[in-house]
């Protein structure tokens, strides 16, 4: 256990509802769902979730801390926002749902080896570098971030898309100089920087 995740479970023991509402993301509005299920039955993932989301919400008024923090559900999410359409008390539950995802993950206890945990990471630090993604560079690494003779046959299958995009322009070969850049890299980097020192504030990171 590290020691973020050791040291909220002293804080907040017996209360991960009170937990929730003042680290995650929206998460306020936990208590408001009244279990009608519409955010399930309108996710175009629905039948793959291990907990839909007003099983997450449940579980979290039930103080079922480990079993929702360790879960794969977070990470399911694609942003579709259908949930937050349809719902009738109009709960943010795209947003508490990426919130919980980032707050396992802070405190060390998300899913090991989760794909799309590790397609965040490797979007995020390929957009971080420049303030604009390199498309080419984040699909190679997309490919061989489980390992070499992986990355080969996925690109061996991924063949005729890279043609299509490098004849129709829509994908340069040069990207993997460089790449087109923001024009101000390094006052974004400032920005995220001082986003950075903020949420560390908030909940601080002191190793696993």
């Amino acid at each position: 256990m590290s020691d973020t995740n050791q040291k909220m479970v002293e804080q907040y023991r017996n209360n991960f509802l009170r937990e929730v509402e003042e680290n995650v993301e929206e998460g306020e509005w936990v208590k408001m769902c009244m279990q009608c299920g519409v955010c399930s039955g309108s996710c175009p993932f629905g039948p793959h979730w291990e907990h839909p989301p007003q099983e997450i919400f449940m579980m979290i008024r039930a103080g079922k801390r480990d079993e929702v923090l360790q879960s794969d559900s977070m990470w399911m999410c694609t942003s579709c926002y259908n949930c937050i359409v349809r719902c009738p008390r109009e709960l943010p539950i795209t947003h508490i749902m990426h919130g919980l995802a980032h707050y396992a993950q802070r405190l060390g206890i998300a899913p090991k080896n989760q794909p799309t945990q590790k397609f965040a990471q490797l979007f995020w630090n390929n957009l971080t570098k420049t303030g604009r993604v390199n498309e080419l560079k984040l699909g190679l690494a997309l490919y061989f971030m489980n390992g070499i003779g992986e990355g080969i046959k996925t690109s061996l299958k991924m063949q005729d898309v890279g043609l299509g995009m490098l004849k129709t322009k829509r994908m340069s070969p040069m990207e993997l100089l460089g790449g087109h850049k923001c024009k101000d890299a390094g006052g974004l980097k400032k920005i995220l920087k001082k986003a950075e020192e903020l949420e560390a504030a908030r909940i601080p990171v002191t190793g696993k």
